[in-house]
């Protein structure tokens, strides 16, 4: 087995904001690229956590509009420019090795709160066989595996599947992105004991994906469904 002072020589690991190699050796992300990334900050949204205007509000006006059968959810970052390129690149690049910085990120800061959700296990938001296969991997599944270890909490990937391959969410409003999503999603058969589940994904914009996997976990039996994910749209 090669040492890993040879491995990173030969595959430097790569910043997941400016792609370049990290510096200082042994880090995740280049220092000063940590500033660049725009963190949720409180006031958040008590069931989605976006970030909204006021601390005398309770929810965002998102969901305020619609019903949200989930528990509760945090995002690390707001979506922008910055983690739009590096999400694309964890996706269409295969530069999964940024995981490892956002799965520790989302630990570091969302520890108590992981911990406070209960759960029994981390089930990634699964993706179609046919992009699977395209892409090689699913990102969420990947980043729910990270999770899992910092926080010796189980992944369940067969717990739930995509079965319907809907057309592009882009362009559609959160009514019709739900729709989009209805019977996309099947949960397997509900293990022993297991109540509690933390969804994973990489992106939250209108919370329609996680509200069809929720609809599909408590339809198998599933009795709190909570949400982890790297970025999450602001909203309104």
């Amino acid at each position: 087995m090669y040492p890993s002072f040879f491995i990173d020589f030969l595959f430097p690991r790569r910043c997941p904001v400016c792609d370049g190699i990290v510096m200082p050796k042994g880090g995740l992300i280049c220092p000063p690229c940590v500033a660049k990334l725009s963190f949720v900050r409180d006031p958040v949204c008590k069931k989605c956590g976006k970030e909204i205007i006021s601390p005398h509000m309770e929810y965002c006006l998102d969901c305020i509009r619609h019903k949200r059968t989930f528990e509760y959810g945090r995002a690390l970052m707001n979506y922008d420019d910055k983690a739009g390129n590096s999400i694309a690149r964890i996706k269409y690049k295969n530069k999964r090795e940024y995981l490892d910085f956002y799965g520790e990120a989302i630990c570091v800061r969302y520890e108590n709160v992981i911990r406070r959700m209960e759960a029994d296990i981390l089930v990634p938001v699964p993706i179609h066989p046919s992009r699977r296969r395209e892409r090689g991997f699913n990102q969420a599944e990947l980043l729910a595996h990270r999770i899992g270890d910092y926080m010796k909490i189980p992944v369940c990937p067969e717990m739930l599947a995509r079965n319907k391959k809907t057309m592009p969410q882009k362009g559609l409003d959160p009514a019709g992105r739900l729709k989009n999503l209805e019977e996309a999603f099947a949960a397997g058969n509900v293990k022993n004991r297991v109540e509690g589940v933390i969804l994973v994904d990489d992106i939250y914009t209108t919370g329609s994906t996680i509200e069809a996997c929720t609809r599909a976990l408590k339809k198998a039996g599933i009795k709190r469904v909570y949400f982890l994910a790297i970025c999450i749209g602001r909203g309104q």
